[in-house]
């Protein structure tokens, strides 16, 4: 393994990759990328692969916008051999109550005001959309067609190929077991494979960053909170977009192979790092579907998993440069949408690192509004 590098980077998900990829292509030479199991082992891997614009705050409808430009011509541009199978067949979103209709509304304003194509639809559109969607308990719904499927596996190497081909170096099965700061300034990371002296640390951990941060001595208002996902067999295609509701708590799409992939939130999940599945959110999950989708209830599950959304106060990112230790940045607080940020989240991460300003400006998202207390909560989570 080297023993000194530019800049490191803790985490191979998707976050990880697309900061190596843009710093690399930008002509930083001396990248290394640290994971302590293998690429897109973490909450990349466990995601379930849906990817929309239909966001609640201005910075998240921007943040999606622009990754989803960039997923739209991921193949070409990271000149992938494979395909990162984007789709684009839309999110339904539904609603059960006036009150979130209204939010839709409000929603569907603020996205059309950032250029995204969303919009609300009538139940008789809804159900045009999705004719086994069992609107009787629905009052309305939005729509964007641009929204859809994305395989986390397949975009998560389009940028880990991307980033070696530009000569950076990943080494896996590689635990991060401390950081080593000398007045004030990063000076290396210790790892379980030996320490490579850097001055440049981006902690892009996922589900993990609170425990990287404490390395540092710093505290991250962040936690992570299990979220279990099922798959069902494949079937004939029948459902075009994801469909997701807030208040019935549920995400359903059918992948390009046929298998329905759903998922829902739980405020009693534990938030100890756990990934394990339980029989609670199949069962609940069972009952939701059989009201909802009915069809979809009668498939046969193959498998379900878990995995870790980390959560920030308002549910939107963390971009951010320490003010306390020079050469520490932070990606992290996804709350469970890293995966769909993950073109932006390289860019403006590179930006930071090298002082540049190629586009978006994400300052809103550091630290700071946090200890200032400027949240900007986002209404739209599962």
């Amino acid at each position: 393994m080297k023993r000194n590098a530019d800049v490191v980077i803790i985490g191979a998900g998707i976050s990880g990759c697309a900061i190596a990829y843009n710093l690399a292509a930008r002509g930083v030479k001396n990248i290394v990328v640290l994971e302590k199991r293998y690429i897109c082992a973490g909450s990349t891997g466990a995601c379930g692969a849906g990817v929309r614009m239909q966001w609640g705050t201005e910075m998240n409808c921007l943040l999606a916008k622009e990754s989803i430009e960039f997923y739209e011509h991921a193949n070409e541009i990271l000149e992938y051999d494979g395909d990162v199978e984007f789709k684009q067949k839309g999110y339904l979103l539904i609603s059960n109550s006036e009150k979130e209709l209204a939010q839709f509304e409000k929603n569907v304003a603020v996205q059309n005001r950032c250029g995204i194509p969303s919009r609300m639809v009538s139940l008789a559109e809804a159900k045009e959309i999705v004719p086994h969607l069992n609107t009787s308990v629905l009052k309305g719904a939005a729509f964007c067609e641009k929204d859809g499927f994305l395989n986390p596996f397949l975009t998560t190497d389009a940028f880990y190929r991307a980033a070696k081909r530009l000569g950076v170096e990943f080494y896996t099965q590689t635990e991060v077991t401390g950081l080593r700061i000398e007045g004030g300034r990063m000076k290396a990371v210790v790892t379980s494979q030996g320490e490579v002296e850097t001055p440049v640390v981006v902690n892009a951990a996922g589900g993990y960053s609170k425990t990287i941060a404490e390395m540092a001595g710093m505290e991250l208002p962040v936690y992570s909170e299990r979220h279990q996902i099922l798959v069902t067999e494949p079937v004939e295609p029948m459902q075009g977009p994801m469909v997701m509701s807030f208040g019935l708590n549920l995400y359903v799409q059918q992948s390009p192979h046929g298998s329905f992939i759903m998922g829902r939130g739980d405020q009693g999940e534990p938030r100890d790092l756990r990934v394990t599945s339980g029989w609670h959110f199949l069962e609940e999950m069972a009952k939701t579907i059989s009201v909802v989708l009915p069809p979809v209830a009668k498939l046969r599950v193959i498998r379900q998993w878990a995995g870790l959304y980390n959560m920030s106060p308002d549910r939107q990112p963390i971009y951010d440069r320490s003010e306390a230790i020079q050469g520490l940045y932070t990606a992290c607080g996804f709350s469970g949408h890293g995966f769909m940020f993950g073109p932006i989240t390289g860019r403006v991460m590179a930006d930071m690192i090298l002082n540049e300003h190629t586009g978006l400006d994400v300052s809103c998202l550091s630290l700071k509004r946090i200890e200032t207390g400027a949240l900007m909560f986002e209404p739209s989570v599962v």
